[in-house]
């Protein structure tokens, strides 16, 4: 059965709300899936990219159809988010679907939700 696979944003603060640092980890993160156009500059994939959130936090955001391209690059984002302790959002969804299948057990939901 394939798991639930969706949109998710990483935000660059722990559970307990601490920054993570190093400060550049947004792009560092991007960057091992990003490759270089033929004008030789690297470009970020439009699956995986960085930016900020509402509050200035650092974030990645990754886009679901990654999985249909690279499943492991994909389970590798959301375990780097779980092994950081980092907190998770799902901007497409007002609640996150209650199937746990690839989400990681830590995953935290945007202020507001249930």
């Amino acid at each position: 059965m394939k798991p639930t696979v969706r949109n998710f944003v990483i935000v660059g603060l722990t559970s307990e709300g601490k920054r993570f640092r190093p400060s550049d980890w947004a792009e560092r993160l991007c960057g091992i899936m990003s490759q270089f156009g033929s004008d030789h500059k690297m470009r970020y994939s439009p699956y995986v990219q960085p930016g900020p959130d509402e509050n200035g936090a650092k974030t990645v955001r990754v886009d679901a159809r990654l999985y249909d391209i690279e499943p492991l690059a994909y389970h590798f984002l959301l375990n780097f988010a779980k092994d950081n302790d980092l907190q998770l959002r799902f901007p497409d969804e007002e609640t996150p679907p209650s199937d746990d299948e690839g989400k990681p057990e830590n995953a935290r939901q945007e202020k507001g939700s249930p």
